[in-house]
């Protein structure tokens, strides 16, 4: 199903549900090496909801509780690897040890570990961005234990994907944020700034490592919403918070995701068809364009596909907040 890029009237727009704090908090204990923070609200006894936060390397927060509502849902937050308060922090591992300790399919089983940890059958699973890729990981390795998808701002990791931000495409409508992003940079190395940037990142020179991980970090918080949000432009001014996002998205985005062949997200679809799905898709997304998003619809025509017509990639644009709300709403009848 397809609902059509149309203006929204206001009286149909809803808000997302009032702030609340968690009634359970902890950790989990996943590996020798990785803790992974996790917290619940809203109904102690509700219907299970797993909030993905995106990045990879994001971390969740507060706000993110509010597109549920807490009379209905048990809401579950999780820091994945080396994001938000989980530890270690920006901890990478395979940098230094043949073990993988942190890849997409490591933390798609800790998924399943915390749903087993805290009691939970099976749950209706919500991502955007990079959550929207891990959702769509965990769906298609764990299809009985997913009630339904609520998907915004599609990514799949595949490399045309990534090399429309971090190379050529984004730097055409955002030039004077991209020169920011290439400034740390010498010239003979910009044919690949997601190499150039990960030798950096993962180098011993600390003050190079720092000013990497915020340049990285200011261009998505700069391209992320339709109008400039001076707001997440302050979160890569945060050592921590910028080490973790760019560090971990660059590991992954270097590495492929970890998948054994480019698009398989996409090729293996057919496995989750069954499940209720929706997908909320800003029009003038810029980094993740709406032609992912498309495939994805395609792909899937018995997902409903909505487009937000004066939405970027940012989930807390009106527009897009609604969407979201409406859909968990809708899946809290499962």
């Amino acid at each position: 199903m397809k609902t059509e890029d149309t203006p929204t009237e206001k009286s149909d727009v809803r808000e997302a549900y009032p702030e609340i704090e968690p009634f359970d908090s902890g950790f989990l204990q996943v590996s020798d090496l990785h803790q992974i923070y996790y917290e619940q609200s809203g109904k102690a006894d509700g219907k299970p909801v797993l909030f993905l936060h995106g990045g990879p390397g994001g971390g969740c927060s507060g706000s993110d509780r509010r597109y549920f509502d807490p009379n209905v849902y048990r809401i579950i937050l999780v820091d994945q690897r080396g994001a938000g308060k989980s530890l270690p922090a920006a901890e990478l591992k395979v940098l230094v040890s043949t073990d993988k300790e942190n890849t997409t399919w490591e933390v798609a089983a800790d998924i399943e570990k915390l749903r087993i940890h805290i009691g939970v059958e099976k749950w209706v699973v919500f991502g955007g961005s990079w959550g929207s890729c891990l959702s769509l990981v965990y769906a298609e390795t764990y299809p009985d234990r997913v009630k339904a998808l609520i998907l915004r701002g599609i990514f799949t990791l595949r490399r045309k994907e990534l090399v429309w931000y971090y190379q050529s495409g984004a730097s055409f409508i955002f030039p004077d944020a991209w020169e920011k992003y290439v400034e740390p940079i010498p010239l003979v190395e910009r044919d690949d700034m997601m190499g150039a940037y990960y030798r950096r990142l993962t180098g011993d020179n600390e003050e190079k490592r720092l000013l990497c991980a915020q340049r990285w970090s200011q261009w998505e918080m700069t391209t992320s919403r339709l109008f400039v949000d001076q707001n997440l432009l302050k979160r890569a001014e945060s050592d921590q918070w910028a080490l973790q996002f760019a560090r971990i998205e660059c590991h992954y985005f270097v590495n492929g995701g970890f998948f054994d062949h480019d698009g398989q997200l996409l090729d293996n679809v057919d496995k989750i068809r069954h499940i209720p799905c929706t997908i909320v898709q800003g029009r003038y997304d810029v980094v993740c364009p709406m032609d992912t998003a498309w495939e994805l619809h395609k792909r899937w025509p018995e997902a409903e596909f909505n487009i937000v017509h004066d939405a970027g990639h940012s989930a807390k644009e009106s527009g897009t907040t609604s969407l979201l709300v409406k859909a968990a709403d809708k899946y809290a009848q499962l």
